[in-house]
C-alpha cells in the first residue's frame, strides 16, 4: 500500500468515525507541527460535506479552530522553551539554528502580519507558532492572526474536497505519484541538512 493512500485511509477513519472532532483534533495536531498534511484532512472534511455526512461551513470551522489550538500549544512552548529548547529540539521537526536566525529577522521586518501570511503557506504554516513564541509575540493579536490566516486555507481546502465529490475515488491511481514526491522532498531535505552540517564543521581555508 502506497504512503499517502495509507495516510488518507488513516485519515479518513478517523473523520469518519468522530466527524467534527476528527478533524479538530488531527488540525491541532498538525499545528503543533507534527507530519499530519492539513490538505488531506480538509479535502476529505470537504468530500464528506458533498456527501452530506458533515456540514461545509462547520468543516471549515472546526478545521480553522484546530489550527488555532494547535498553534497555541506551540506558541506557549517556544514562549516557555525559548531558543535554548528550539537549538535542543527543534530538529525533530526539522528546525535548525539557521532556521531560527531566520525567523527572528523575519519577524523583526514583517512584525505581527507574518503569522497571517505564513498561515496561508503550505509547510512553513505550521511553524511559524514557535519562533512567534520565542519573540513573546502579543499572544491576543498572535491568536487573532493565526485564526485570521487558517480561515481561507481551511475553507479553500474543504471547498476542493467538494468539488472533487464523487471523484475522490479515482486520486488512488495517482498515490504513487504523491510518494515519489513525498521522497524526492524528504531525500532533497536530507541532502541540505547534510550539506549544513557538513560545511559547519569544515575548517575555513586561508588564501
Amino acid at each position: 500500500m502506497a504512503i499517502f493512500e495509507f495516510l488518507t485511509i488513516y485519515i479518513a477513519d478517523i473523520i469518519g468515525q468522530v466527524g467534527y472532532l476528527g478533524i479538530f483534533i488531527l488540525m491541532t495536531l498538525e499545528s503543533v507541527c507534527l507530519p499530519i498534511p492539513s490538505e488531506v484532512v480538509m479535502t476529505f472534511g470537504g468530500f464528506a460535506a458533498q456527501r452530506g455526512d458533515l456540514n461545509f461551513w462547520i468543516v471549515g470551522l472546526t478545521g480553522s479552530l484546530g489550527c488555532l489550538a494547535g498553534s497555541a500549544i506551540a506558541y506557549v512552548i517556544g514562549y516557555y522553551g525559548g531558543r535554548p529548547f528550539l537549538k535542543k529540539y527543534g530538529k525533530l521537526v526539522m528546525i535548525n539554528e539557521h532556521d531560527i536566525d531566520h525567523a527572528d529577522r523575519w519577524f523583526s521586518r514583517y512584525g505581527i502580519e507574518a503569522v497571517f501570511i505564513t498561515r496561508l503557506l503550505p509547510i512553513v504554516r505550521t511553524f511559524i507558532s514557535l519562533p512567534a513564541g520565542m519573540a513573546k509575540m502579543n499572544f491576543t493579536k498572535f491568536a487573532i492572526y493565526s485564526f485570521a490566516g487558517s480561515l481561507p486555507w481551511c475553507f479553500a481546502l474543504t471547498y476542493a474536497g467538494i468539488m472533487l465529490g464523487k471523484n475522490w475515488d479515482t486520486l488512488q491511481q495517482y498515490w504513487t505519484y504523491f510518494d515519489v514526491i513525498v521522497i524526492l522532498g524528504l531525500a532533497v531535505l536530507a541532502a541540505y541538512v547534510l550539506y549544513n552540517k557538513f560545511m559547519k564543521k569544515r575548517p575555513d581555508i586561508e588564501a
